[in-house]
C-alpha cells in the first residue's frame, strides 16, 4: 500500500453503522475533512436501491458538496457497502469512479470479509489500496 488515508474512528464507526442499518441495500455517502484527514461523513440514499451497485441523486450531492464548502471542508473519499460479498471492487465500481482524487472506501458485512472497511484509490481503471489509518 503505497498510500495512507486518515479517518477519525467515529466516521469508521457511523459507515458501518449506516451499512447495517441500509442492509440488505447498499449504503452510500460522501467523505470530507482537511489536510488528508477525514473529519465528517454526509450519508445518502441509494437511489438505485440496490443490493448490488449504488447512485447518489444529484441533489443530494449538490447539497453535500456545499455543506462542505460552507465548512470549509474539502471533499476527500466516497463510501458505499457491499452487503453481501467482499470489500474490493467491483469492476462497476471502477467504471463508475469519477473523483480520482478521491478515497474510495468500501464498507462489508459479508462474515468472512477480513477487515470491514477497506480504502481504494482508482484512477485509470485501477484500484489500489489505500492504509486507512484510524484517528
Amino acid at each position: 500500500m503505497s498510500r495512507q488515508i486518515g479517518v477519525l474512528a467515529a466516521v469508521l464507526d457511523a459507515m458501518l453503522e449506516h451499512a447495517r442499518r441500509d442492509a440488505p441495500l447498499e449504503c452510500c455517502g460522501l467523505l470530507a475533512g482537511r489536510d488528508d484527514l477525514i473529519t465528517r461523513m454526509f450519508p445518502a440514499r441509494n437511489a438505485l436501491a440496490s443490493a448490488s451497485e449504488y447512485s447518489i441523486d444529484p441533489q443530494e450531492l449538490i447539497s453535500a458538496f456545499r455543506s462542505m464548502r460552507e465548512s470549509g471542508l474539502t471533499h476527500l473519499g466516497i463510501y458505499h457497502s457491499h452487503p453481501h460479498s467482499e470489500n474490493t471492487p467491483s469492476p462497476r465500481d471502477i467504471e463508475l469512479a469519477y473523483y480520482p482524487d478521491c478515497a474510495y472506501f468500501i464498507v462489508s458485512l459479508a462474515p468472512l470479509s477480513g477487515r470491514a472497511i477497506r480504502a481504494f484509490e482508482i484512477r485509470d481503471g485501477r484500484a489500489m489500496e489505500l492504509e486507512v489509518v484510524w484517528q
